[in-house]
């Protein structure tokens, strides 16, 4: 007999899909739907030790996607733990799991790195001479299918990438959070993911920057050499302008990191100009605006209520067009010297979707240490997750039949 696990038995005759461990050949769980009812009985003709899980659907409790698209060491990470930071609660890897697990819970939301659908590990990729960007070492039907079973309140069995090893680790159970947000370098490439996303990202890195950041990173964090790291950047090149840099004319918002122009000829990238690129006509999605909505704004905000030192700050704002897209853009140039000072900055900006004032300044310094935080990658980072927040609310209210306004 196979053992059922009743997750929502209130109704009695509530529709519920059952996922039954019988695998298709990408070992996706397949699913039936039946009805259920507490005064019957049912029998499976399925013998042996399967199991068979029955989940009860809502409308108003499908997971929420969201994609995070970015080459390999352009702060995927970080945004992550801001993005979770907002929803409350801190983000772990899977209690008693793999310690190498590349996915992270909190009381709302599950994040998992796409790296884990590579069909090929370091060796397999290697000796057919293709990269971990190549959409050939990649198993899009089993992230698609997986994906979808999420959306659909099904939990799966996902398998893991494991960075150190490069290997593909047995696979470890996810079920459906609230917000489901998948990261990695593909969540866009394919049709059929992207059509689930209910919100996208692109993090688009220029070269300069992503060079320096990914030193940084690789050699401190992976233990990898300097020459190493160089090779497989240029060996990265041209498969990530082929399947990864297209993928942002599909994001919803984009956050550009590029040199900055307030000094001359500058070659040590500490300085940042940041562009965050937010297209029209996204439903529960308002663009950010400063001053004035629609309008061509440039603003040096340093003076008696912002300390700045050189090369000081820079902000621009204005509509602008992106792949064919109406996008109203916001930037930022240069760095903060003081971030309770923000405080400043974020009463001249709207549509930011806070919850009280003040709340983008107290997000900022409860993350003071980490990458960017003193410049504009760590300022819309932090607002695209308070964006992300208020997408989430109404989005669950208007599949609760309750719609609510955006937040300003």
């Amino acid at each position: 007999m196979a053992v059922c696990t009743v997750y929502t038995t209130q109704s009695l005759n509530s529709t519920c899909s059952i996922s039954t461990p019988t695998k298709t050949n990408l070992g996706f769980h397949q699913k039936q739907v039946v009805f259920y009812s507490t005064s019957g009985k049912r029998s499976s003709k399925r013998g042996g030790s399967t199991t068979t899980v029955i989940t009860c659907s809502a409308g108003d409790s499908q997971t929420v996607v969201i994609g995070l698209a970015a080459d390999s060491g352009c702060g995927k990470s970080t945004f992550m733990r801001r993005l979770t930071s907002v929803f409350g609660g801190a983000a772990e890897p899977p209690r008693g799991g793999n310690p190498d697990s590349n996915t992270l819970i909190s009381d709302t939301t599950t994040v998992i790195c796409l790296d884990d659908y590579h069909s090929l590990d370091r060796t397999g990729r290697k000796e057919k001479g293709v990269t971990a960007l190549d959409p050939r070492a990649n198993n899009f039907d089993l992230m698609y299918e997986q994906v979808k079973a999420i959306k659909d309140g099904i939990a799966i069995q996902k398998p893991i990438y494991n960075h150190v090893s490069g290997l593909i680790d047995p696979p470890e159970l996810i079920k459906p959070p609230k917000i489901f947000v998948i990261e990695g370098l593909h969540p866009m490439y394919d049709e059929r993911v992207r059509d689930l996303l209910d919100f996208s990202i692109y993090l688009d890195i220029s070269n300069e920057v992503k060079f320096a950041w990914k030193i940084q990173r690789d050699m401190a964090e992976r233990g990898h050499s300097l020459e190493s790291i160089k090779a497989s950047i240029e060996a990265r090149k041209p498969d990530f302008d082929a399947y990864i840099d297209p993928q942002k004319q599909y994001a919803d918002a984009v956050i550009e990191v590029l040199p900055t122009e307030l000094i001359p000829d500058d070659n040590e990238g500490k300085v940042l100009r940041v562009r965050l690129i937010m297209k029209e006509g996204v439903k529960f999605f308002n663009p950010v605006y400063l001053f004035d909505e629609g309008s061509t704004i440039s603003w040096i905000p340093c003076g008696r209520k912002l300390t700045c030192s050189y090369p000081g700050i820079k902000f621009s704002y204005g509509p602008d067009s992106y792949f064919g897209h109406e996008v109203s853009v916001l930037e930022m140039d240069g760095q903060f010297d003081r971030l309770d000072e923000l405080i400043y900055v974020e009463s001249h900006l709207s549509n930011i979707s806070t919850k009280f004032y003040g709340e983008v300044t107290q997000q900022m310094l409860k993350h003071s240490d980490f990458p960017g935080s003193n410049n504009g990658t760590g300022l819309f980072q932090t607002i695209i997750g308070l964006k992300i927040r208020d997408l989430f609310e109404q989005l669950v209210a208007s599949r609760a039949g309750a719609p609510v306004e955006a937040k300003a």
